[in-house]
């Protein structure tokens, strides 16, 4: 009885596995939830604004707690990024908790008008301590290191761009502590949205081409340090032939 030849073995293909260090990295506008996040994030104070012109500071605050809520569970529902929203009932909160205590509706703006002058010294300090923060935070984001620090050209780079984040917060506190010595909340909240993203886009710009710069420099500084390739010498000819 002649023996059945063994069935070959099905020739399983497996796909490789992705390497997470590939995937591209999220951009920062992917990290805010996209453009409708940075739309979720104003909707509050928009609201807020209305409601406080049309009725009073206690209405206006619970509709802005109310929105912040109801866009959190929309974007749990549509599977959508929830750290813009988580970050945005935070802020809601915080305000909520200031505008209960101060009693005023100007109340509901003083943590962002603070939390800006706050962030304005502390990029003055890395500035004047020459570990400026656009560079020790981009390199801490992307482990890249702070070699930068010991070239002053790719130091300045990042000056520069720390330079324009101490004015973008400089300029929040400045404008948006005045409407509120002032207690118009109205203008407040319109310094509010027209102050965020806008000038927060310009020192973003700005960071990106600092980056660019300093890494331009530093591989150029790499370069000049390699030593030049010894090129191989020509055969000797036998003297025997």
């Amino acid at each position: 009885m002649s023996e059945q030849p063994a069935p070959a073995a099905e020739s399983v293909t497996e796909e490789p596995a992705q390497d997470e260090s590939s995937k591209p990295m999220p951009t920062l506008l992917e990290q805010m939830g996209g453009i409708s996040g940075l739309i979720y994030s104003s909707v509050p104070i928009v609201v807020f604004v209305l409601v406080n012109y049309l009725f009073e500071w206690q209405a206006a605050l619970w509709a802005a707690v109310g929105v912040a809520v109801a866009i959190a569970v929309v974007r749990l529902v549509r599977r959508e990024p929830l750290q813009p929203a988580i970050s945005g009932l935070f802020g809601i909160a915080v305000a909520a908790f200031i505008t209960i205590r101060t009693g005023s509706a100007k109340g509901f703006f003083a943590f962002g008008i603070w939390s800006s002058l706050v962030y304005c010294g502390a990029f003055l300090v890395s500035a004047l301590v020459r570990w400026p923060l656009a560079g020790v935070i981009w390199s801490t984001l992307n482990n890249s290191g702070f070699k930068w620090r010991s070239d002053k050209a790719a130091r300045l780079y990042y000056d520069v761009a720390t330079l324009v984040w101490i004015l973008v917060f400089g300029s929040k506190f400045v404008v948006q502590q005045w409407l509120y010595s002032e207690d118009n909340v109205g203008l407040l909240g319109l310094a509010r949205i027209a102050m965020g993203y806008p000038l927060t886009a310009i020192a973003i710009a700005v960071t990106v081409w600092a980056v660019r710069k300093a890494d331009k420099r530093l591989a150029q500084l790499a370069a000049e340090e390699e030593p030049p390739a010894v090129e191989p010498s020509a055969p000797q000819a036998d003297p025997a032939t």
